[in-house]
């Protein structure tokens, strides 16, 4: 659970990134943050990760209080949270496997649970023919793809994607959307920024954020209703 009280986010240039944001994203929710370039998606999602904290108010993230976390608490945090970035961030020279084995090393599992926690996730994205191939090789979506195992594979509470549709046409941005989608369960939750609104019209039983400006207006849409 994501818990928002009074949220600001201040930069050290004095912008403000995020205003008096206030909301409650339950386990096992998906989420879409919209609104346009510099409106304070990102603001968000780096306050959620560690990588700012709050300038004042109170965030709580997975049970943990982001205004007072230590160094030690953040990385188990971490372990806990699967961000796929805009930029893929991955291993050029290394193959698809390789890739999405990278942090799980590191993690409590052993050899044989990374093995199979990789390969199962590998198919599951559609690339269990490409598993020996160099990402340096795939196309676009590929690597996205490959991106995306890398998170979720190590069954992360809170998985982030980052703009994940952003240079691909409106097909594969709507497969894309449904594979981060089957990744939510009970437990886990799925949190996706994007400025293509169009894409999410139909999407039912969801919650929706609007960012404009820093400030955050939140729209929970059951079964019956849609984005």
């Amino acid at each position: 659970m994501i818990i928002a009280n009074k949220l600001y986010l201040k930069y050290p240039d004095g912008t403000l990134g995020l205003k008096d944001v206030n909301l409650v994203i339950p386990s096992g929710e998906v989420v879409y943050i919209t609104g346009p370039s510099g409106s304070g998606k990102t603001s968000f999602l780096k306050l959620l990760m560690g990588m700012e904290s709050p300038s004042d108010g109170y965030l709580t993230v997975l049970g943990k209080d982001m205004n007072n976390i230590n160094n030690r608490e953040l990385r188990r945090l971490r372990r806990s949270i699967g961000p796929i970035f805009q930029d893929f961030k991955l291993l050029d020279g290394r193959t698809v496997y390789e890739n999405v084995i990278i942090g799980m090393r590191f993690l409590d599992f052993s050899k044989s649970e990374i093995q199979n926690l990789a390969l199962a996730t590998i198919k599951r994205v559609g690339l269990d023919h490409k598993i020996n191939s160099i990402v340096d090789n795939l196309s676009y979506g590929e690597r996205q793809r490959v991106a995306i195992a890398r998170a979720v594979a190590r069954r992360p509470l809170l998985i982030i994607a980052d703009e994940p549709t952003g240079n691909l046409d409106k097909d594969n941005s709507l497969n894309i959307l449904d594979l981060l989608k089957s990744f939510k369960d009970n437990n886990t939750t799925v949190i996706i920024t994007t400025h293509a609104t169009h894409l999410i019209e139909d999407e039912q039983d969801c919650i929706k954020i609007n960012v404009l400006n820093g400030k955050m207006s939140t729209e929970e849409v059951s079964y019956e209703s849609n984005c």
